[in-house]
């Protein structure tokens, strides 16, 4: 008997928001068709509190397990499953979860969860449990039923139209789907802490678009090229949408050879969030994203944070404050950017570093020093100066403004 393989799209904080519901359905639905666009799929359906992946006919398993996988790393999915689609028959449900069990290999023990979100068929969910239970235990003599940490679930889902069967079933990110939470501007490096910041407001909807601040041309363009690879690991997953990159060497050297040592970082800092705040109006961003994490360097203690943030009038999130290094660097590691960001990089971060920065910084000496130079005037040039990069982003529409700017898809 041949059945349809199909990939089951669970979700978690969607099925919570009411009314919206079908928006942020409808969000995720159109992010999962432009980023399976190569792969085997011949159409995505919202069915009953799911979405539904129909994937092609003599689609083998290791290629429809890939697309899970794939569709897991996407924002908004709870949890993915790779089965088959049958008729609402409990033969054909027992012989697609015979055949669902073959695929995933070997095991000792499994249960059956069966869900009937229609009450038009006249089986009840306990029923189905026990009927496809008893058909498995036949197929599989060696194998133990058991209600609590078995090695398999087979899940059965029967709706108004079909069943859906699966053996295989993994977790996905969660969160809500990229483009339903507004745009955001973050300030991206070649770090471990930045690209981490920025996944995880992907992870809450929000579209990103990155600005990274080169060290060039008083270092080399080295973070340039890991923030590229940084930005295509994101946009597998349509978590980042655009990359500025601001050549902002020449004006920390200004900064240096003008501001006192202690506060060159503070002054680097707000520069870059003026920078940032403009692009942001820009693009129609609402908030800036920074990876500051709550004392982990001199620039991160509170004082200094407020003495930067103030530099501007947009809000800041930043979604790693209360994170450890350790939790950050497992963050990074499950995100697949730890690699890249391992790798040493001179840019703007390491340039012209005092040795003594100032750790609590006095609001009245900060704006002393930042009188000494036109950051107005900088901030329009450096805007200007900006080169653009454009990533996959299905949530993504360019601002008019934006789209006369020199844009390079990487």
């Amino acid at each position: 008997m041949e059945f349809q393989r199909i990939c089951l799209v669970h979700y978690h904080e969607i099925g919570l928001k009411g009314h919206n519901r079908a928006s942020f359905e409808m969000r995720l639905l159109r992010n999962l068709e432009a980023l399976l666009h190569d792969q085997p799929i011949v159409t995505i359906h919202r069915i009953s509190g799911r979405l539904l992946v129909f994937i092609e006919e003599g689609t083998t398993f290791e290629t429809a397990c890939a697309i899970e996988e794939a569709i897991a790393k996407v924002p908004g999915v709870a949890r993915v499953s790779c089965g088959y689609k049958c008729e609402r028959a409990i033969e054909e449900m027992s012989e697609a979860a015979r055949q669902a069990l073959v695929d995933v290999g070997d095991f000792q023990s499994f249960k059956v969860a069966a869900r009937r979100n229609h009450t038009d068929f006249p089986i009840d969910s306990m029923q189905i449990n026990q009927l496809v239970g008893a058909a498995l235990c036949e197929a599989f003599p060696d194998k133990a039923v058991k209600m609590k940490d078995m090695d398999i679930q087979i899940g059965v889902e029967v709706i108004q139209s079909a069943a859906y069967v699966y053996a295989r079933s993994i977790r996905g990110v969660g969160g809500l789907p990229v483009g339903s939470s507004g745009r955001v501007v973050a300030l991206l490096s070649s770090g471990i802490d930045s690209p981490v910041a920025l996944w995880r407001m992907a992870r809450r909807g929000a579209v990103c678009i990155a600005v990274h601040f080169s060290g060039r041309p008083q270092t080399s363009a080295t973070s340039e090229f890991l923030v590229d690879d940084i930005a295509h690991l994101l946009e597998h997953d349509g978590c980042i949408a655009r990359v500025y990159v601001v050549p902002f060497g020449d004006y920390q050297r200004e900064i240096a050879l003008t501001v006192a040592p202690e506060l060159r970082v503070i002054m680097y800092r707000r520069l870059m969030f003026k920078v940032a705040e403009a692009i942001a109006n820009q693009e129609g961003a609402r908030a800036l994203v920074t990876g500051e994490s709550l004392g982990q360097v001199a620039s991160q203690t509170i004082d200094n944070i407020f003495a930067t943030a103030s530099a501007v009038n947009l809000p800041i999130f930043r979604p790693l404050i209360g994170t450890d290094k350790q939790e950050i660097i497992a963050d990074a590691q499950r995100l697949g950017s730890f690699p890249i960001s391992s790798q040493d990089a001179p840019d703007c971060c390491t340039l012209f570093m005092p040795r003594n920065p100032e750790t609590h910084a006095k609001m009245d000496k900060v704006l002393a020093e930042e009188a000494k130079f036109p950051q107005d005037d900088w901030v329009k040039e450096i805007v200007a100066a900006a080169e653009v990069h454009d990533y996959t982003c299905p949530a993504y529409r360019p601002p008019r403004a934006a789209q006369s700017l020199h844009s390079d898809s990487m």
